[in-house]
């Protein structure tokens, strides 16, 4: 019998999950940089246009506005600390902005608040929602300091994890699994699963074995200790607070702990230990198939149905940003920050319904079965 359109497109996917952890296998550092440089952009520029026909899933008609300028708060902040501009270019300035630690606190209320407007019409309530929603963020969310330097588990998922990590494979998981679920299709859920045994193979198997070690532009572009672009300080955060960096760089040989400077000692822990290995296993995977998955489904999702200047505007601004990667891979980081960060918040709603859509069809499966409803 003839493979039906679902089954081939999930086939497929699991044909590019199995592709995409023999990449982070193999060159870990270099499939990251290659997938968010190269499909990175053309992903976020599609998705938000995909998304703005579609109302970003909201119930207000300017809700996502409010989304936006959260990234654009965010992303001010964060590069005028990364490039030392106000408030960050004083010891007061500083000191000020760590007390508003609005950053962590805008995140959250655009995480929860997104709750409000993919699901609340009213005007008035989404409002007094959204402002209960921010005082909670100014009790959850507090800033650290010198008695207590690190912050708070749910602080540091939030900042470290929900744009990164949460989005490009738990949030990605859940698309997959609600597509199986609605479709009552079982080729669907072996997607799922082998999407969720790929990173238990990536941190099981070959442990101790680097296929190829990480390149001199796969660690420039990544960034070290000194540099203010690259993704170095994610690991650096995920190794430091759940790791023993000490008692893994004193179990490598050649390394001294006492005589070599804490910036080599850093780099050698990311790009050298075996944890760091198996760390970038993981974020490699989870990168490279969340953006192949998006472009596998243009025939389900449709994002290039969309007006013939707008998508020229898009692959204009695709190519140029390739053209800025190929200059500076730090160029290219620092003018599309804002474009990859404002993307992950205009998804927030479409999470949550995939989570609600999830519920809803876990719960008839249970009481009618795994099959398909009729089409009305």
């Amino acid at each position: 019998c003839r493979m039906t359109t679902d089954n081939r497109i999930n086939y497929l996917n699991i044909g590019l999950m199995l592709i995409s952890c023999v990449a982070a296998f193999i060159m870990p550092f270099e499939v990251f940089l290659f997938a968010y440089a190269f499909m990175g952009p053309l992903h976020y520029l599609t998705e938000i246009s995909w998304l703005h026909d579609r109302n970003y899933f909201t119930k207000g008609k300017y809700d996502f506005w409010v989304l936006v300028g959260i990234g654009v708060l965010i992303s001010y902040e964060y590069l005028s600390y990364k490039y030392h501009l106000w408030p960050f270019n004083s010891d007061e300035g500083r000191e000020m902005a760590a007390g508003w630690n609005l950053g962590d606190r805008l995140l959250f209320l655009a995480f929860f608040g997104a709750i409000i407007m993919a699901f609340v019409k009213n005007l008035y309530i989404k409002l007094i929602c959204i402002f209960l929603i921010f005082l909670v963020s100014m009790g959850v969310m507090t800033p650290a300091t010198e008695d207590n330097p690190q912050s708070s588990n749910l602080e540091y998922i939030f900042t470290s994890f929900v744009p990164t990590l949460i989005h490009v494979y738990v949030f990605t998981g859940l698309f997959i699994l609600f597509g199986a679920l609605k479709a009552r299709s079982k080729s669907g859920l072996w997607s799922f699963i082998v999407f969720v045994l790929c990173p238990i193979l990536l941190i099981t198997l070959f442990t101790t074995q680097t296929f190829v070690p990480v390149t001199n532009y796969g660690m420039m572009a990544y960034g070290n200790t000194a540099s203010s672009d690259g993704f170095f300080d994610l690991n650096q955060s995920i190794l430091a607070r759940y790791f023993n960096p000490a008692e893994i760089l004193s179990g490598m040989k050649g390394v001294d702990l006492e005589k070599t400077p804490d910036d080599q000692l850093w780099t050698t822990l990311i790009y050298q230990s075996k944890p760091g290995i198996l760390l970038m296993r993981f974020i490699a995977f989870a990168y490279m198939y969340h953006y192949l998955n998006w472009f596998s489904k243009t025939e389900v999702i449709r994002w290039h149905k969309v007006p013939k200047g707008r998508f020229m505007i898009v692959i204009a601004l695709w190519v140029g940003s390739l053209a800025l990667y190929a200059y500076s891979y730090a160029v290219g980081l620092r003018w599309l920050f804002f474009l990859s960060f404002c993307h992950v918040l205009l998804e927030f709603p479409l999470n949550f319904h995939s989570m609600v859509g999830i519920a809803k069809e876990s719960r008839t499966i249970f009481s009618k079965g795994f099959k398909k409803p009729a089409v009305k």
